[in-house]
């Protein structure tokens, strides 16, 4: 696949798309910016806002193999919407980006990363006509520096999209200030792990954020170093997609949790990468990445913009082979305590607006064998995932009235017969504050106490209980087993849910199932098949000991096949997948041929 050719077409389909969109009404608030189609608004924002076709008409303007190259009537309305954002644009320099940021300094710094890049692009141009336009983006650009040099953010890939955004301010416009206010920023150190993980485990967005981002603060800064943990995560990433080309994303810790996505927001980074180090396997990822991509999403991640931009053209490396039959464990030997212990000595509570993300450097288990693709992880919901063919079985979670809620595995380790889960969760009683430790005027008769003042720490914990959970697995010729135990304490009732997609059909015999609610069952007894197409799993195992329908605290999502199974402390319980012969040599030629094209 060529791949710049690929994004020349795509580009070129989505130009008028963007003319349409526009909004051509002088008295309109919105006039120049281009209309979200989820929510009639025009946002300045990088992602789905008035940027991102800003992109898509620059890049064809520029590219003389483009159908619009030079085309005057796209360059006046680039030129509207350059006038636009000056309108929207706070006086402090930042944007609001029309979700829950207003007067954001990071989503205004993902303007800046794709607003430099269009300027810089066009300036190469030395065309007159486009000079209003690069007057006003100039303008934005150069509004933008105190925001930049005085905003913080919110969550930590942040910090290295404010660093790019910095590099791209100080190559235009040259103030030392920027490039010091970016190495404040990478002075706090790469948030990734041996293994290549980010600090946010989001393999559907943020990891590709932080790659692009460090890759352009890299070349602006000056330093080479900032590109290893890219190298790593882009190493990583081989492994976390299915047969189908869907990216992993069963433990994320952002909104892609549970979600679909593609390779194709990691494209830029997979070509830059693999031609700087002449890798052939990124290059077959960038391959994999481009077949994915049908249309831009950010106006600060662009692969045609950033192709050009550099130049590079995808074809300088020849593809190697991706491992498509692989047991990998990630974050195995990762001494995450060792950075727990150190939690509450670094104030790791003073955290705001963000989580604090604890659940970094958590071991995920990935293996693949053809068409068979399965996830075990821990610090999440769910404890397992499985593609087998067309089947999804999008997640295995146990919850249980201890806390009650899900309950996240904590541990993950090989045996000789498999791999061992386990979590152990404590849960107790407070005891009275005593009296030395009580503010003054305390009592009955004293003043009135809310809950929330009270020096809770001082209070001594009392029955204390301790709950452990263990999963087993066993590999089978033909698919898993699974052996959850729990022994005390005595009478927790627990649930665990396995939820398929539900293009599936699910086959019983009557009696084995009780509708819940719909696509919710709970199993009782024999066997259950899940199935599309020629590709089924057989679960057996299923168990009825107590009638709860739910588990406080744990919701299933809408739209799934979801199987309940009931069980009630102590118990060891054997749930056993069984997997449809691989048989369609064809298919499986087919997605191998998929991954090299």
């Amino acid at each position: 696949m060529d791949i710049l050719q690929k994004l020349i077409h795509v580009n070129e389909a989505w130009v008028e798309r963007g003319l349409q969109g526009q909004v051509m009404d002088e008295q309109s608030r919105y006039y120049g910016g281009v209309i979200d189609p989820a929510n009639g608004i025009a946002w300045p924002n990088h992602h789905a806002g008035t940027p991102v076709w800003m992109s898509v008409w620059t890049a064809a303007l520029v590219q003389p193999e483009s159908v619009y190259y030079r085309n005057m009537l796209v360059l006046e309305r680039l030129e509207l919407a350059a006038a636009y954002m000056l309108r929207v644009q706070h006086e402090d320099g930042s944007i609001s980006p029309g979700w829950t940021n207003f007067h954001s300094p990071p989503d205004t710094a993902f303007v800046i990363v794709g607003y430099a890049q269009l300027y810089l692009l066009l300036s190469r141009e030395n065309w007159a006509a486009a000079e209003p336009t690069l007057v006003k983006m100039n303008q934005f650009l150069e509004r933008s520096m105190p925001v930049m040099l005085t905003g913080g953010c919110h969550t930590p890939n942040h910090r290295w999209v404010i660093s790019a955004a910095l590099g791209f301010l100080h190559e235009i416009f040259g103030d030392e200030r920027l490039r010091k206010r970016a190495q404040m920023w990478v002075a706090e150190g790469l948030d990734a792990t041996p293994d290549g993980e980010w600090t946010e485990r989001s393999n559907g967005i943020y990891n590709a954020v932080s790659d692009v981002m460090l890759i352009h603060a890299s070349r602006l800064l000056h330093m080479p170093e900032l590109l290893e943990p890219v190298r790593r995560n882009l190493e990583m990433m081989m492994y976390l997609i299915h047969p189908s080309g869907e990216v992993v994303t069963d433990y994320s810790g952002r909104q892609d949790f549970g979600q679909t996505f593609t390779m194709d927001s990691y494209l830029l980074s997979y070509v830059m990468i693999a031609e700087m180090d002449h890798n052939a396997q990124f290059a077959a990822m960038a391959q994999l990445a481009a077949a994915a991509f049908h249309e831009p999403s950010s106006c600060a991640n662009n692969p045609l913009i950033g192709m050009l931009l550099y130049p590079v053209n995808g074809q300088s490396v020849q593809p190697g082979e991706l491992p498509r039959h692989y047991r990998r464990m990630i974050n195995g030997t990762f001494d995450r305590q060792a950075y727990l212990d150190q939690a509450d000595a670094h104030e790791y509570r003073a955290i705001q607006y963000s989580r604090p993300h604890l659940d970094f450097g958590a071991p995920v288990l990935r293996m693949r064998h053809g068409n068979t693709s399965l996830t075990m992880m821990t610090e999440t919901s769910s404890l397992l995932a499985l593609r087998h063919g067309d089947v999804r079985l999008l997640g295995v979670q146990l919850a249980s009235y201890f806390n009650p809620g899900f309950v996240p595995m904590q541990t993950l380790v090989e045996t000789e017969s498999g791999y061992r889960m386990t979590a152990l969760y404590h849960k107790g009683y407070r005891s009275p504050i005593p009296a030395p430790y009580l503010p003054e005027h305390t009592g009955i008769h004293g003043e009135s106490r809310p809950w929330y003042i009270l020096p809770h720490a001082q209070r001594e914990s009392t029955h204390t209980q301790a709950y452990r959970v263990e999963v087993e697995t066993v590999e089978q010729v033909n698919g898993l087993d699974l052996y959850i135990r729990c022994s005390d304490p005595a009478e927790v009732m627990t649930q665990l849910s396995f939820i398929f997609g539900n293009e599936s059909q699910m086959i019983a015999e009557d009696g084995q199932l009780r509708e819940v609610s719909e696509g919710v069952e709970l199993w009782q007894t024999g066997m259950v098949r899940i199935q599309h197409g020629d590709d089924w799993v057989e679960l057996t195992g299923g168990a009825y000991e107590h009638w709860a329908t739910a588990v406080r605290e744990a919701s299933y999502p809408s739209n799934c096949r979801t199987l309940l199974v009931n069980l009630m402390t102590p118990f060891e319980h054997k749930i056993s997948l069984r997997l449809s012969p691989c048989a369609q040599a064809e298919r499986e030629q087919q997605m191998l041929q998929q991954f090299g094209e």
